[in-house]
């Protein structure tokens, strides 16, 4: 490979959430015992170095010593426009439809605000990313879920008559979506999400769409932008992306959205604007530029190849060893998304106890209940392939009988 997906990068002291708070308290995992290292499996950003093109792109901005006020560079909507094209194939993209936001959970947060009242329902599906509940209900609106079923093979799909009918019960006029889906993985089929946009416009609703996680597919999984499922999709869609999943770049705060209705955009812009917060920061500019360069494309081909072994070898580990656990293979994403129930009940275990055996030894796995699994858990896998087997051999210590 080209690039280095294979070194352990110290991040400890390098203002990591990964691992400067493992043993913290609050929302961390607790400490491993003496003898241990921590191996960080549970926020949602890698252990991998960002690629080169993104750190010479910041780089050659740090040359010039001014940082005043700017206007956002012709070459940031091209490189997305660019991106969306190759790596999605979507075409008529200009920079109109393309709007600056914060992060995901901020445009999420004003796509709701421009489309309903406090106190309104928005319909997601379950399991959900905790960050949606946090960002919705504590806005004042209410969640009603709709269940993601297991098919016979294990994969996860959605109840479209139920999406319907709680739709319809609760009066709901804005949902909330995610592809590929966190936490399960799930990369979606073009007639699912043709399937889904009917019962949307069947009932009116306007959708926000959060695809932060289009660019990590695993095995050849193809990403489908919600949008261009037909031209009604355009019209009620709100997509929200980032460079930040992709590129490891949270920290620098950056994300867009991709609206092309001018209603839509209007309503939305003007809720993000009452703020007067949500504007572009001038390394964020540059980091995105970089990031969807040619350059940022082939790094990501080869990420992708990383994290796809990486989840082949943790499904299989898994489904060979430890009886009990459950888990559909993830189509994208790096998060594997374990149900634990029937493991803590032939082991005669509490859940908490599964949990604590595991921060024990190192393994910083995810309590997965906020994402409203009773008894699952969340990993990253977006780790040195080395790193991800000594993890599973501490795992092995205990959950193999």
């Amino acid at each position: 490979m080209k690039y280095d997906f294979s070194s352990k990068m110290e991040r400890k002291g390098h203002d990591a959430i990964a691992l400067d708070a493992v043993g913290a308290g609050g929302f961390g995992p607790g400490a491993p015992l003496d003898g241990y290292d921590e191996i960080p499996m549970w926020v949602a950003d890698m252990n991998f170095p960002t690629c080169p093109a993104v750190l010479q792109a910041i780089a050659g901005r740090l040359e010039h010593p001014h940082f005043g006020y700017f206007e956002i560079r012709d070459e940031y909507y091209s490189g997305i426009i660019n991106w969306h094209e190759k790596r999605n194939g979507v075409t008529g993209l200009t920079p109109a439809c393309i709007g600056y936001e914060n992060g995901v959970l901020g445009g999420v947060a004003s796509a709701i605000r421009a489309f309903a009242a406090p106190g309104d329902k928005i319909l997601l599906h379950s399991p959900t990313y905790i960050g949606f509940t946090h960002s919705i209900e504590e806005s004042g609106y209410r969640i009603v879920l709709s269940e993601l079923k297991k098919d016979e093979e294990g994969i996860w799909r959605m109840d479209y008559e139920d999406m319907d009918r709680k739709i319809r019960e609760h009066q709901i006029h804005v949902a909330v979506f995610c592809s590929p889906h966190n936490p399960t993985g799930r990369v979606w089929e073009r007639e699912e999400l043709e399937k889904a946009m009917e019962v949307y416009r069947k009932n009116d609703c306007v959708v926000i769409s959060d695809e932060i996680w289009s660019d990590i597919l695993l095995d050849g999984h193809r990403h489908i932008p919600l949008q261009s499922v037909n031209e009604d999709a355009k019209k009620r869609v709100i997509a929200l992306y980032s460079t930040s999943k992709t590129f490891s770049l949270a920290g620098l705060i950056g994300s867009y959205h991709i609206i092309y209705d001018s209603y839509l955009r209007d309503r939305v812009r003007a809720a993000a604007a009452k703020t007067h917060y949500n504007s572009i920061n001038i390394l964020s500019m540059y980091a995105q530029i970089g990031a969807a360069s040619e350059e940022g494309m082939e790094w990501v081909d080869e990420l992708c190849a990383v994290l796809s072994k990486n989840a082949e070898y943790a499904y299989n580990h898994i489904r060979a060893h430890y009886d009990g656990i459950e888990l559909a293979k993830p189509q994208g994403t790096y998060m594997l998304y374990l149900d634990c129930g029937k493991y803590c009940e032939q082991a005669g275990i509490p859940f908490d106890r599964l949990l604590k055996e595991g921060w024990n030894r190192g393994v910083g796995w995810q309590d997965g209940r906020p994402f409203h699994g009773p008894s699952s858990i969340r990993m990253n896998l977006a780790s040195p392939f080395s790193r991800i087997e000594e993890a599973f051999e501490r795992l092995d210590q205990f959950l193999i009988s």
